[in-house]
């Protein structure tokens, strides 16, 4: 894609030292502008593609165009496309009852990306204590059946949220429970200071213990 000179412009800003801070400035003065993502997006590099996910238009964020950013997410390291497919949902999914309705329908989709984004947007619904869908028994069942078989980064997210789930909900929390405890998963993984362990009997624990619930 041939660039125009404001995203050659904004492209000589962002190098090895800019900060996530520096490119929410940075789209605070562009403000949206859905071209001028996707000249930076077609950079291909991890800060670019960040910035142009701030200042997209939600509003065309169909599901063929999702399917093609997430296919370019592709080519980055695991860590960069999950934070690429992370930020995307909370700056722009999740702003758009259309684009909510896309999130809520990729439980099965072919892209990994998509299904991982599918199950943090339901732990997202309890972490942030807003009242959830009426499917939680759906949602542990699924994860009992199919998360030791999934992608990494799906997994993580299907762990996510059956983590809350146990957290907020105490009448699912043995069951929860149960789920890390079968699997294994993160059991006995480091955690920076001051963070939670994701193995899901110690993670229940100390959040909830932190709520008093």
């Amino acid at each position: 894609m041939e660039r125009s000179s404001k995203a050659e412009s904004i492209l000589d800003q962002i190098n090895s030292k800019t900060k996530l801070g520096d490119l929410r400035k940075i789209a605070k003065d562009v403000k949206k502008d859905h071209n001028l993502a996707m000249e930076l997006w077609s950079s291909g590099e991890l800060l670019p593609r960040l910035l142009a996910i701030l200042i997209m238009d939600n509003k065309l964020l169909s599901q063929d165009l999702i399917n093609k950013l997430s296919k370019d997410m592709q080519d980055h390291p695991l860590d960069e496309r999950n934070q690429l497919m992370d930020w995307l949902m909370a700056n722009q999914l999740s702003k758009d009852k259309k684009t909510v309705t896309l999130m809520e329908s990729w439980r099965n989709s072919p892209s990994s990306l998509q299904r991982r984004i599918f199950w943090y947007y339901q732990a997202r619904l309890r972490w942030l204590g807003q009242t959830p869908p009426p499917n939680t028994e759906e949602l542990l069942s699924a994860i009992e059946k199919q998360i030791e078989n999934e992608e990494p980064e799906v997994q993580w997210a299907m762990n996510f949220t059956a983590g809350w789930i146990g957290v907020f909900d105490k009448k699912h929390r043995i069951r929860c429970i149960g789920i890390g405890e079968k699997t294994g998963l993160y059991k006995g993984e480091m955690v920076s200071k001051g963070c939670t362990p994701d193995y899901l009997p110690e993670f229940i624990a100390i959040e909830s213990n932190k709520r008093n619930l």
